[in-house]
């Protein structure tokens, strides 16, 4: 698995029984994976869910190497909040923030691994339907939605590559060095997405007409 797709992942076709599932029982899995450890707040509560995370992309077909892998940032972003609570003397917390957190990233796997791009937007749009009475679009909300799932792997990849290319020159000291072709590639990023929006009809709205304008 490459950089950019090293945090969520990326859709992996195949025919286990987690790509059988109708996209919606996904979601529902999901958020019964993940909301229980947030709500208990126990370190068991979190190791049984790191544990039945693990279960289900280990049967799901996919292969560990590709679905448990997590990458260096998130790795050390784990271990910096495991360590902090353990200098504090509270290894209980250690396990429930850290964990908490691998759980919602192997959850949202869960998902991203094993259905489409497409079938996760229709499906946000379907869900998302009854609130349209309160205002929210529900076709830009799954876009918003499904561009992040996209973009956060991206630039969380791109920090890595740029990282990489700059220890091999020897400067990973040198933040300019280092950021700049972050910078540029997110840039560049944004340009083609927004693009690709416009191209499709799903750019902003058009402002509304002035007073007096009869367009």
């Amino acid at each position: 698995m490459s950089g950019h797709s090293a945090l969520l992942g990326l859709y992996v076709p195949g025919s286990g029984w987690l790509h059988r599932w109708p996209v919606g029982w996904k979601y529902v899995l999901v958020l019964v994976l993940t909301l229980p450890p947030l709500v208990v707040g126990t370190w068991w509560a979190t190791t049984a869910a790191l544990v039945l995370a693990v279960g289900l992309l280990a049967t799901a077909g996919i292969g560990p190497a590709t679905s448990l892998r997590i990458g260096l940032l998130l790795t050390v972003l784990l271990v910096g909040v495991a360590a902090l609570h353990l200098l504090l003397g509270r290894p209980e917390v250690a396990v429930v923030q850290s964990g908490n957190i691998l759980v919602a990233v192997l959850g949202a796997r869960l998902l991203t691994l094993t259905t489409s791009t497409p079938l996760l937007v229709d499906a946000l749009v379907t869900g998302l339907r009854p609130l349209a009475f309160l205002g929210l679009d529900p076709r830009r909300t799954a876009l918003a939605v499904a561009l992040m799932l996209r973009s956060l792997p991206y630039l969380l990849g791109a920090v890595g590559d740029a990282r990489d290319a700059a220890r091999a020159r020897g400067l990973e000291r040198n933040p300019v060095r280092l950021m700049t072709p972050v910078v540029v590639g997110a840039v560049a990023y944004a340009e083609r997405t927004g693009e690709a929006l416009q191209a499709r009809g799903l750019g902003d709205s058009p402002p509304p007409p002035e007073a007096g304008d009869p367009h």
